[in-house]
């Protein structure tokens, strides 16, 4: 249990209607004659949605009791994502809708964290930079950095496609920011 409001902050875990979620946003808002209360934006770890609550003073958070364990992707269908634990090589799935943009990024063999709730996997984290083969880039054209376009659009191994700098052919290794879905950088293997 928490006891005050000012435990509560960005990144915390916590038990709300008997589910978990993340802290995204938590902050003390002061009216006029009136108590503070903590705001928050919270994402449920198994369905992904985004809630706002707004917590008053006496209020008691649970902390949420998650366990990281790592698994690595085996393959994806219309529906689920495949995974299989690392250490007891038993497989699972993850519903597509909440892995959301992360199915950009996992290619067979990628390795993750899995965050485990009351024993049962939830959620998962990607690694924060990973490497990947570009297998389409179109050629860069004389003269469209004049324009203020230094940026192509390229497509990763995965299918995905991410905008990166004009110099990037086909066969090339980039690494990309799977939070911000950006190009970070060349990668010489």
């Amino acid at each position: 249990m928490l006891s005050t409001l000012n435990d509560i902050k960005v990144g915390l875990n916590i038990i709300h209607d008997s589910e978990p979620y993340t802290v995204l946003v938590a902050h003390f808002v002061r009216m006029q004659q009136r108590k503070p209360v903590m705001q928050t934006k919270l994402r449920n770890l198994i369905t992904g949605k985004v809630l706002e609550i707004t917590f008053k003073p006496g209020d008691r958070v649970e902390e949420a009791d998650l366990s990281r364990t790592k698994a690595n992707f085996l393959y994806a269908d219309d529906t689920q994502g495949y995974f299989m634990d690392n250490e007891n090589y038993e497989q699972f799935s993850l519903d597509k809708n909440l892995l959301g943009s992360k199915l950009n990024y996992l290619k067979e063999g990628t390795e993750v964290n899995i965050l485990n709730f009351n024993d049962k996997p939830v959620n998962l984290d990607l690694p924060v930079k990973m490497n990947f083969k570009v297998i389409s880039a179109p050629p860069g054209v004389k003269g469209n950095s004049a324009a203020g376009r230094v940026t192509k659009e390229v497509q990763i191994e995965t299918g995905h496609s991410v905008q990166a700098p004009l110099f990037i052919n086909e066969g090339d290794v980039i690494k990309i920011n799977t939070d911000t879905g950006e190009y970070v950088e060349r990668v010489n293997e």
